[in-house]
């Protein structure tokens, strides 16, 4: 039987042991924190758990204004105004402990009955490839016992951990990473979070609607400077009418403990105070002391591991999936990349990597999702597509829920109308983006979007609405 051993129980390690398991191979699989991994334990799931609660808050904000919803209580009338819903964070960090944890035992019970093993322990890579093509793994378990395991195939799976500034470590009771959040028994008052990519995006905005005071600490000349600009400059425009401080081009360079209080010194001298600082400033790959160089693993100077589009690594026989490859901090990608090296090498039929179908989503309010080739692509001339934005306030089910912000934007090839990119910012944009999701997999056209049956009122509406201008502006031989 072949021998598997998967290093890492996130979800390119837990995908891959399944399939791995269903294909019939020895599979094991070596986890030290549980699986589900920091996507589940950390990360993914808690913090959208987190951000589900912020949801409800801004929702019924918003209702209070627009819909005219009211709470039924003894505020005198001149004080409604000022009534408030408040929120009990140590409740919610109990729930979000509570259902990160069962999340994690739900995917042992998963591997376990699809016939893999799951070993506590740390595991690493003896040396170089046998005569016989197998592999040492060396598990080191908690208590300093070790076992080798021989293996035919290894995948690696480590994920990857919360970069640290040397002079703004994290005390884990006022300056925390993005892991100790969730042990927070009162919502900060003032909360400082530097860095503004998705982590602290989200973070940021979900602590904003709990109630938090919010200061956003960010380096570049605006937020998510990864994502579509006009998406971005929405999110911030929202960002700032709420009432969050967001701070552009400013870089944090110390954070330190006075008292109760944090404070934070910028680049340029300036020094911002609060009550907690979350610090949100990228992620380092667990690659370190694995034996990966010197088992022929070739790493990137960062530290991420190469891999080719079947998710093989340079050392023969060594596979690797996830946030350890640099590819996509994604658990989708890292999800697809373990079930691809898998297939891959059990010899079953498998399709490479192709980044220019995958489909992301930041999880704030107004959620941005995007697909495939995005506006930055054609500003930069890498291709050429034509582009249809359409406000959300145009769409009769925005109106009737009060939605004032977002958009539905596609982007087509200009003599065919294939659909090759989009991006959605709206509530629930996640599950929005998915009808472009499936046009650019399937080189669908904006007439065949356009044709196809949408409900009246809804937001999707708006898709078909950007398809048939597209396509209106194709058949009229527009640029």
């Amino acid at each position: 039987m072949t021998r598997i051993v998967i290093i890492g129980g996130g979800p390119g390690g837990y995908e891959a042991a399944l399939v791995g398991a269903q294909l019939g191979a020895e599979v094991t699989v070596v986890d030290c924190d549980g699986l589900g991994g920091a996507s589940v334990l950390t990360d993914c799931v808690p913090s959208k758990t987190l951000i589900a609660t912020a949801e409800v808050m801004t929702t019924f904000d918003s209702s209070y204004e627009e819909l005219g919803i009211i709470v039924a209580d003894d505020t005198p009338h001149m004080e409604q105004a000022a009534r408030v819903v408040g929120v009990d964070l140590g409740k919610v960090n109990r729930r979000v402990k509570r259902l990160a944890l069962a999340q994690s035992h739900d995917i042992t019970a998963s591997v376990t009955r699809a016939g893999a093993r799951v070993m506590r322990g740390r595991g690493r890579l003896e040396g170089l490839q046998a005569a016989d093509g197998s592999r040492q793994v060396v598990v080191t378990a908690a208590d300093g016992t070790e076992e080798t395991l021989l293996a035919d195939a290894v995948l690696i799976a480590t994920g990857g951990h919360p970069r640290e500034i040397p002079d703004a470590l994290p005390d884990g009771e006022r300056i925390l990473n993005w892991t100790q959040v969730y042990d927070l028994d009162e919502l900060p008052d003032e909360l400082i979070v530097v860095g503004s990519g998705v982590t602290g995006a989200e973070f940021a905005g979900a602590y904003q609607a709990l109630g938090s005071r919010v200061t956003l600490v960010s380096s570049r000349d605006r937020v998510l400077p990864g994502e579509d600009p006009d998406a971005a400059a929405v999110l911030e425009d929202v960002f700032r009418r709420r009432g969050m401080n967001v701070m552009a081009r400013s870089r944090a360079q110390s954070a330190k403990r006075v008292g109760d209080r944090v404070e934070v010194t910028l680049a340029d001298g300036r020094v911002i105070s609060g009550s907690h600082c979350l610090m949100a400033v990228g992620a380092i790959p667990n690659s370190a002391g694995m034996g990966l160089e010197e088992a022929g693993v070739r790493l990137k100077d960062s530290g991420h591991i190469w891999t080719d589009k079947v998710s093989r690594t340079s050392a023969p026989g060594v596979y690797a999936a996830g946030d350890v490859t640099g590819i996509f901090a994604l658990a989708s990608v890292a999800a697809m990349q373990g079930r691809i090296a898998m297939y891959h090498f059990l010899g079953d039929a498998v399709t490479p990597l192709n980044l220019k179908t995958v489909s992301s989503n930041v999880f704030t309010d107004p959620e941005i999702a995007t697909v495939g080739y995005s506006q930055s692509d054609v500003d930069s001339g890498k291709i050429d597509a034509r582009v249809v934005k359409l406000p959300l306030l145009r769409n009769p089910r925005a109106k009737m829920q009060g939605i004032r912000d977002g958009f539905v934007k596609i982007l087509c090839r200009p003599g065919t109308g294939i659909v090759v990119g989009g991006c959605v910012v709206a509530p629930r944009a996640s599950e929005l983006i998915h009808p472009i999701s499936i046009a650019v997999d399937n080189n669908l056209t904006v007439e065949q979007i356009a044709n196809a049956f949408t409900v009246y009122p809804s937001l999707s509406g708006s898709i078909a609405e950007v398809a048939r201008q597209l396509h209106t502006r194709k058949q009229a031989g527009e640029a």
